[in-house]
């Protein structure tokens, strides 16, 4: 059985493991979430200013 995804409804980072975000260490994740974005170069990002995005990794577009 493959685990669900989660996806951190304060910074948008999804993980696997845990019930904590392993970036921003909140407990409130979701598994309802809609797309996913792969920021490699956040500084150059268009996409990642317009998210709010810092860091590289892989985010949600939207959370529930």
């Amino acid at each position: 059985m493959a685990k669900k995804e989660k996806a951190c409804k304060i910074c948008k980072t999804i993980f696997i493991e845990g019930d904590k975000c392993p970036k921003c260490e909140s407990k409130e994740s979701s598994e309802t979430f809609k797309g996913k974005v792969y920021v490699l170069n956040s500084g150059e990002s268009e996409i990642a200013k317009k998210l709010n995005i810092k860091n590289k990794g892989e985010f949600a577009i939207k959370t529930r």
